[in-house]
């Protein structure tokens, strides 16, 4: 059977970064070790090629694949991020395994290979489809927290996301089922039909419901399921965690709210308590226990999961209902737009990370930064710049996402809501300033004889320009993110 040509220029972004990882997976055994940090290469190029191609489907909205596969703004806006993020991953993962002597070029493969499954998530319009993109993501990342094979922690890491992981998609599936069983079909097109005409106290539509909320729950690391999070994010390769922390959140979170907005908005009135109530737990326990943190990523591992209550408050505003259709539009933009801010924030902190060594190893421990002001003032701006942004402090591009996200509470009724989130807000910045003060306001220990180095390299130069343009620009003139994210949401209105 010939597949017709629209349906192959539909996924062709996703069939060059696909060819992209199997070539460097082929070419990986007979690259000498010298040079196999070229392959990497062989990546950035697909992703720019697929930027390209991407970026000339922004204004289109067509199906493929008999409904299985849908390119509008919307998808084309998260696949633009994704690239975006996997790039700088890319040259973040140059100059980091290069260090840790990891001369593995099979990681650029894998980390491909899940991107090809985010990819996926975002354009599929069918809950299979969705759920194949997810397991190619997440399978390619069970191997990727574990690729630091000498490190039991990163064994661990692996083994701990791989056991939790088919355990959140199992009962995934199990949802997907359930609602076939209800409305026969999964495309999200005959479920936003059939929903309708069923009984919102329906039970098995209700466990559906909470079976699909647990399921990418995890994936979006909602409480309370994100037991996985700190363990995962401590015990990975930092340039692992960064895109863990930024790329799978944002796919999971585009897929999310596809399903649930466009596939199941006829059941706001069922899921919209529920999603208030994660919302408001995720935003609790992320900024707490964030605060007896002594890990630095440990502490931006529960920083990640109070973000993704952050964003789920956008969400809610979406399912109010009460609300507009301009309020709704608003709510969900506001995700999109705080989620592609988050994105610089948590690159450019993790990258500073990675910038960081302590006898050979990573300095992790926060007090790893004790006096880093006076011994590397350029490393210790960085850090300043990207945790003042976490925190939502202006000027920088942080609080614009913070701001869109209260506005579009308080306009949709939620005043309280907001309240809660900026007083959670306030308790996270003593958390992130705590690093700013052991850099800044300590002395180096005298006791301290190997201090944190720095690994300077082109590569990771890069990242670090880029996420520090992306905090410093976004925050001083956001209007034209703001202005995507707003053209992109159109499709899920």
């Amino acid at each position: 059977m010939t597949l017709p040509a629209a349906d192959i220029l539909a996924i062709l972004p996703e069939l060059i970064v696909m060819g992209a990882a199997c070539l460097i997976l082929v070419l990986d055994p007979i690259t000498p070790v010298s040079r196999k940090e070229w392959l990497a290469w062989i990546g950035l190029g697909a992703l720019a090629v697929c930027a390209g191609v991407t970026a000339s489907q922004m204004g289109v909205r067509v199906m493929a694949f008999s409904d299985l596969v849908i390119i509008d703004p919307y998808a084309s806006f998260w696949k633009l991020l994704l690239y975006l993020v996997s790039g700088l991953t890319i040259l973040l993962s140059l100059a980091y395994l290069k260090e840790e002597a990891m001369h593995l070029a099979e990681y650029y493969g894998f980390l491909l290979l899940s991107l090809v499954g985010m990819m996926v998530m975002v354009s599929a319009a069918d809950l299979l489809t969705i759920y194949l993109g997810t397991e190619l993501m997440s399978l390619s990342l069970y191997v990727l927290a574990g690729i630091k094979r000498a490190e039991g922690r990163s064994l661990e890491a692996s083994a701990k996301y791989f056991v939790l992981g088919a355990f959140s998609s199992g009962i995934l599936l199990y949802g997907i089922s359930l609602l076939f069983g209800i409305t026969g079909s999964t495309r999200l097109s005959a479920i936003t039909a059939a929903v309708h005409t069923r009984s919102l106290d329906d039970p098995t539509l209700l466990l559906a419901l909470i079976l699909l909320v647990v399921g990418f729950g995890f994936k979006i690391a909602a409480v309370p399921f994100h037991m996985w999070t700190p363990d995962v994010y401590e015990g990975s390769p930092t340039s692992v965690t960064a895109f863990m922390a930024v790329a799978a959140k944002a796919a999971s979170f585009g897929a999310f709210m596809r399903v649930f907005l466009e596939g199941l908005g006829g059941l706001k009135a069922n899921w919209h308590g529920l999603f208030l109530i994660v919302c408001v737990a995720t935003l609790i326990l992320g900024n707490v226990v964030a605060i007896v943190q002594t890990n630095i990523k440990r502490m931006l591992a529960y920083s990640s999961i109070a973000h993704a209550g952050y964003a789920l408050i956008g969400v809610v505003v979406a399912g109010h209902a009460t609300a507009s259709s301009e309020i709704r539009s608003l709510g969900l933009s506001s995700v999109m737009l705080y989620l592609a801010i988050y994105s610089f924030m948590t690159l450019g902190a993790f990258a500073v990370v990675a910038l960081l060594r302590k006898g050979g190893l990573e300095g992790e421990e926060i007090e790893d930064y004790t006096g880093l002001a006076k011994r590397q003032p350029v490393a210790a701006f960085l850090m300043l710049v990207f945790m003042v942004s976490l925190a939502g402090i202006p000027p920088t591009a942080g609080f614009i996402g913070k701001f869109y996200l209260f506005m579009g509470a308080v306009r949709a009724g939620l005043t309280w809501l907001a309240v809660v989130a900026l007083l959670f807000a306030a308790v996270s910045a003593y958390y992130y300033l705590r690093v700013v003060m052991v850099m800044y306001m300590r002395e180096p220990e005298a006791s301290v004889t190997v201090l944190p180095r720095l690994l300077v390299s082109p590569p990771l130069a890069i990242v670090l320009a880029c996420a520090l343009a992306g905090v410093g620009f976004f925050g001083l003139y956001p209007d034209p993110l703001v202005a995507l994210a707003q053209h992109a949401i159109l499709a899920l209105k």
